[in-house]
């Protein structure tokens, strides 16, 4: 079970912003930039190409939700999608609130928020979800 598959569970905690039957979308602990966001599905699938064409499209479709609610809750320009998949073997999105390319840069340092940062990140993007 990942660490993923342990959040959705109720395990471990996070800063869930926006959920439904299928998928759970919550605050990065190690974001790059304030806002940025993880799309999963509750489902446990190692990579994104290996879910099927029905669920990628759901996937997205959460996804472009989130990203719609990201946008009217956090100054930005636009809302930058990454499908990586290397840190976790669950499947996931990243969202990622920018001014330029280069804050989509996961090299550079991530910010350090306090819980109360993250907290209240989370409650303006849950309450934009629609």
């Amino acid at each position: 079970m990942t660490i993923f598959s342990r959040i959705v569970a109720g395990e471990i905690p996070s800063y869930m912003v926006a959920e439904d039957e299928l998928f759970y979308a919550f605050l990065d602990i190690n974001p790059v930039a304030e806002g940025h966001t993880l799309v999963i599905p509750k489902l446990e699938v190692d990579y994104f190409f290996d879910e099927s064409d029905g669920m990628i499209a759901a996937h997205m479709q959460f996804a472009k939700r989130v990203a719609q609610a990201i946008k009217k809750a956090i100054p930005c320009t636009k809302v930058g999608v990454a499908v990586m998949g290397l840190e976790v073997p669950h499947s996931h999105i990243h969202l990622i609130p920018m001014q330029t390319e280069g804050d989509m840069d996961f090299r550079k340092e991530h910010l350090k928020l306090t819980p109360e940062e993250m907290q209240a990140v989370c409650d303006k993007i849950a309450a934009a979800f629609e």
